[in-house]
């Protein structure tokens, strides 16, 4: 009994001492979640490039997501090049390319950009843009197929009437910030019904950027050939133990595409929540 009296205070000061070891120590991700949405603005940097648009940003870790102007997330807009993710997708699920080497012949038409105008394979055609790879392949797996794995990601408003190999550039075929991002999530998560080589080619093929913490999977799109001008950029950045998936886009005119404003409101923001601090920006 006596040695429980003397153990007794000493185990209450370890425990003491453990608890304030423990309160002082804060991971990164511990840092973010502290922050609220109130706390984060986003509307500066889009002010600081005199940009109108939206974006929203999902923190994995914490389920939690960030915005500037949620309405608008929910607003539907052309996909434009932003459907060269779920196309690489189909175009290996169905054959019509082997894997991200295989090289498609270049039609010899001249094109506005230099990168375009040689033979190709996927992970060039998708670095570059390439719209006359893409559709040169969406036409190869023809319509009955298309329409096959755009109903099985349930992606946007389904709407390819335009064509083959045009409806995500022009015509009916709307995509929400919020569906954008919730593709991002399932990409991530390996839960859509393809092969994972296919999946693991996408991924790697997404790849923008890599820092010594971070990396940054994206893909642009510009839709200048409808009245639904519009710049996105969508993708996920993975850091240390966390993700964050993000969906942004904005109002473009056919003399301004807004590209870099882009990359710098995104940047801007994630920098501005704590998340990373970027090599390039």
């Amino acid at each position: 009994m006596k040695k429980f009296f003397i153990l007794l205070p000493l185990l209450i000061l370890a425990v003491f001492a453990c608890g304030k070891k423990n309160a002082g120590t804060q991971t990164q991700s511990d840092t973010v979640k502290t922050k609220s949405a109130n706390q984060i603005n986003f509307k500066k940097f889009f002010d600081a490039d005199t940009t109108t648009g939206c974006i929203v940003i999902y923190d994995y870790k914490n389920d939690r997501h960030y915005y500037h102007d949620s309405a608008r997330c929910y607003r539907g807009f052309l996909p434009a090049s932003t459907f060269k993710i779920p196309n690489s997708l189909f175009f290996l699920e169905s054959g019509v390319l082997k894997d991200e080497n295989e090289i498609i012949k270049w039609d010899g038409e001249k094109r506005w950009r230099e990168e375009w105008n040689k033979d190709l394979n996927l992970r060039e055609a998708y670095k570059y843009s390439a719209v006359w790879f893409y559709q040169e392949c969406a036409r190869r797996m023809g319509l009955e197929q298309m329409r096959k794995f755009v109903d099985t990601l349930n992606y946007g408003s389904k709407d390819i009437s335009e064509g083959v190999d045009m409806f995500w550039l022009k015509g009916k075929m709307r995509i929400t910030a919020m569906e954008q991002l919730g593709l991002q999530r399932k990409i991530y998560e390996n839960k859509i019904p393809f092969k994972q080589r296919n999946i693991d080619i996408l991924k790697d093929i997404m790849i923008n950027e890599k820092g010594a913490d971070y990396i940054l999977r994206l893909k642009t799109g510009t839709a200048v050939n409808d009245d639904s001008k519009v710049g996105w950029l969508v993708g996920y950045l993975t850091v240390k133990e966390n993700v964050y998936l993000f969906a942004l886009n904005v109002d473009i005119t056919e003399d301004d595409w807004k590209f870099e404003e882009r990359f710098s409101i995104m940047k801007n923001c994630f920098e501005e929540m704590g998340v990373v601090k970027f090599d390039k920006k």
